[in-house]
């Protein structure tokens, strides 16, 4: 693929890597500016064309894409003498890892961080040319990875047929996301040993929540009207029951207090009067003892 741009000057060697950066190992002959601004064009362009290729709605590779991941991007160009002028790129090669689960032989799920093979296209009209290969060992020896230990994202049919061609992987496992893994893929890997969760510690079952227990409490009070302020207890049979009065009389008072003191299961007996010890037993039935009305 040709540019209005001479590729040569932004891509100083056969098969330049970038990543997020986008900045070539080797600086361009051109300003930093212009550099960055020619390499979002490529990238890009070149993205387009493997979408159309592969019949995807939207590009996967684009230059925002590539700043916003952790990906590596080798980019293959034309160094041929009919394209001495401005140069052309050939094609490309997208690699990332990620953490996927994988599924082994026996079914069983294992997490695992391969690198991936993104994205891959080579012009049409240079196919079967030896170019994907010679792009695709190059990213092997960078990357420092076999074959057999890569994860491929949704490969078309020909890529399939590339990898049988060259690396002699046929063997697919079946997988239950986009991705294809190789019968290699699990070599020497072993699932991870999972830890049983660890058991609570022992202590007294508390029978009630914390709110359960707050209303417990309220409820431990005095009964009504006992549970009144002292001044709302001396008031006339027709006054509103909070509408406050006077100070309750001395004895009365010493009774409230007695009845606070008591336990909670005794609070009953004390409201009707009854007491365990007839000596403690306190006279109340003249406390609130009404008037005798005269004619």
């Amino acid at each position: 693929m040709e540019f209005d741009f001479d590729v040569h000057k932004i891509f100083l060697e056969p098969i330049t890597k970038l990543d997020c950066t986008l900045n070539p190992a080797r600086r361009p002959l051109i300003s930093s500016f212009e550099a960055q601004k020619q390499i979002v064009k490529v990238i890009d362009e070149i993205g387009k064309l493997s979408a159309k290729a592969q019949r995807l709605p939207v590009p996967i590779t684009s230059a925002s894409r590539m700043q916003s991941n952790k990906h590596h991007l080798y980019i293959l160009k034309d160094c041929t003498p009919k394209t001495a002028g401005r140069g052309a790129v050939i094609g490309f090669l997208k690699v990332g890892y990620k953490k996927l689960f994988v599924l082994d032989h026996a079914g069983s799920h294992i997490e695992a961080e391969p690198l991936c093979i993104l994205d891959f296209y080579i012009h049409e009209s240079l196919q079967r040319n030896g170019f994907g290969k010679e792009l695709f060992g190059f990213m092997l020896r960078l990357e420092q990875v076999e074959p057999p230990r890569l994860a491929i994202d949704r490969p078309s049919e020909k890529f399939l047929s590339f990898l049988r061609k060259h690396y002699n992987l046929r063997s697919t496992i079946p997988q239950v996301n986009n991705f294809v893994v190789f019968d290699g893929f699990f070599r020497d890997r072993k699932a991870p040993v999972r830890k049983p969760p660890p058991k609570r510690a022992e202590g007294d079952i508390k029978p009630y929540s914390l709110s359960e227990r707050d209303f417990l409490k309220q409820e431990e009070g005095l009964p009504w009207p006992f549970s009144q302020s002292p001044s709302a207890l001396n008031r006339s049979p027709c006054s509103s029951p909070t509408r406050a009065g006077s100070r309750p009389p001395p004895g009365e008072e010493e009774f409230v207090k007695s009845l606070r003191a008591c336990r909670p299961h005794s609070l009953q007996r004390a409201a009707n009067g009854e007491h365990e010890d007839p000596t403690q037993r306190r006279r109340t039935s003249s406390l609130n003892r009404p008037q005798s009305i005269h004619h």
